[in-house]
């Protein structure tokens, strides 16, 4: 406090716990594990002491054992670089329906979960989501009863600022991943905005919500996963994302000069499974892309882009009132 500073002790080894340094130095330190993976030819993702491998398998092939003989060879590192694995915090997810697998896996069989959680997100191998939306459903459910505690004591503008920060962030974390689910799932997390409209404006149960989400300028749970959908493929054609995003989209070129050529449409590759490749981004992406009119699709900026975005979904949900 004041001109009063905290002594500078010397620091010959390592960096301070929680330090901004902590994260990017241990990721140089375990740099040589990427080796490891290319050898193996397994996809790998990596942040300080948090590490994701991503192997496909296939009925009769010797990916199990690769896996496996890639893990003795990450023990090995590790133990030379005075390193170890954490197996009370190894999980194995298989998503598809290969059940016959797991008696393949081994000792990795042990760790093998329905759903993992992944940056605070809960994925299970068949890509319904259910536990994740649950627990964002209990969890907004539960600030919303906090909430209306303190209700009496903010204005109106600032109680609805502490909405958005309690409640609309949590189902917009990573909603992009919600694309395709069916209608009841969705209908799970419209409940939880018509519960937090309810509250800001008072509205009664038996009253119809649309009308209040339309005055407050909300939108719909179901258009906000589209627009976080169409703001990665905004970016991705604008070099403003990951590049193994921007890889899976391609520009539409038809066999023959058409006039949809220079409308900026995207190809959208053939799929055979509905609830999982229709809901990749490679497919979802430039569907939706697609179907906006030629005016957003070929915004300059980001800024308009997301203006002009939310206009047109907030005309296409509430121009019928």
């Amino acid at each position: 406090m004041g001109p009063h500073n905290s002594k500078i002790p010397p620091l010959k080894y390592g960096v301070p716990q929680g330090s901004i340094l902590g994260p990017a130095l241990f990721a140089l330190y375990v740099l040589p594990l990427g080796s490891i993976f290319s050898r193996y030819s397994i996809s790998f993702h990596c942040f300080a002491d948090d590490l994701q491998i991503y192997l496909p398998l296939k009925a009769g092939s010797d990916h199990p054992q690769l896996l496996l003989r890639c893990l003795d060879d990450v023990k090995q590192w590790l133990s030379l670089n005075f390193l170890k694995l954490n197996e009370n915090k190894t999980e194995v997810v298989i998503f598809g329906n290969f059940n016959h697998i797991d008696s393949t896996l081994g000792a990795l069989s042990l760790y093998c979960k329905t759903h993992v959680k992944n940056l605070g997100v809960y994925i299970d191998g068949s890509f319904k989501l259910n536990k994740q939306v649950s627990a964002v459903v209990q969890s907004c459910f539960f600030q919303l009863r906090q909430l209306a505690k303190v209700k009496p004591y903010l204005r109106a503008n600032v109680f609805e600022r502490v909405i958005h920060l309690f409640l609309t962030c949590r189902l917009d974390y990573c909603n992009s991943l919600y694309y395709g689910l069916d209608q009841a799932t969705i209908h799970r997390l419209q409940m939880v905005q018509n519960a937090a409209a309810r509250l800001l404006t008072g509205t009664k149960r038996r009253e119809h919500i649309t009308p209040v989400l339309a005055s407050l300028h909300w939108l719909l749970v179901s258009y906000r996963i589209q627009f976080k959908v169409l703001l990665f493929v905004f970016k991705s054609l604008n070099a403003r994302a990951p590049p193994y995003l921007s890889e899976l989209l391609s520009p539409y070129a038809p066999g023959k000069t058409m006039r949809s050529t220079s409308k900026l449409m995207l190809s959208i590759p053939r799929t055979y499974l509905k609830s999982r490749g229709d809901r990749s981004f490679s497919v979802a992406g430039p569907r939706l892309w697609n179907s906006l009119p030629l005016n957003i699709r070929s915004a300059q900026t980001l800024e308009q882009f997301k203006s002009l975005l939310q206009t047109h979904f907030y005309a296409l949900a509430f121009d019928t009132l």
